[in-house]
């Protein structure tokens, strides 16, 4: 088992910046692929992005290019997404999530094994 929790959610202003945590405890944090996603009112979950055991693959959404940087840190067993040039699209609960073994993309959902409670982000025009 692997139990996470996401923190550093929030309101602000469209161009502004926010940093999600998700800290992790359990089983050893450094064996998971890790996730994000989000899920806006009336929509489906949606892939952020993710980042390979080791932090040396990363990968994004198309939404989130060029403004969100995912990372981790396997000795503090937390994963990390910097979002800057935030938009109001961007406002939904953000998810992260824990895969012991890719089945088929970074994005596809049913990988991943566990998921946190979520943290709202919301962002103002």
């Amino acid at each position: 088992q692997v139990q996470l929790v996401e923190s550093g959610g929030g309101l602000v202003q469209a161009g502004g910046s926010l940093r999600l945590s998700c800290a992790a405890s359990g089983r050893t944090f450094s064996s998971y692929t890790m996730g994000w996603f989000r899920q806006a009112p009336g929509k489906e979950r949606e892939f952020v992005a993710a980042i390979s055991w080791s932090g040396g693959s990363t990968v994004y959404g198309d939404s989130v290019k060029g403004r969100f940087t995912i990372s981790r840190d396997n000795v503090r067993a937390t994963m990390y997404l910097q979002m800057n040039n935030l938009k109001p699209e961007d406002t939904a609960v953000y998810y992260c999530a824990a895969a012991a073994r890719l089945r088929g993309s970074y994005s596809y959902i049913p990988s991943y094994d566990y998921w946190g409670q979520g943290t709202q982000v919301t962002v103002s025009s």
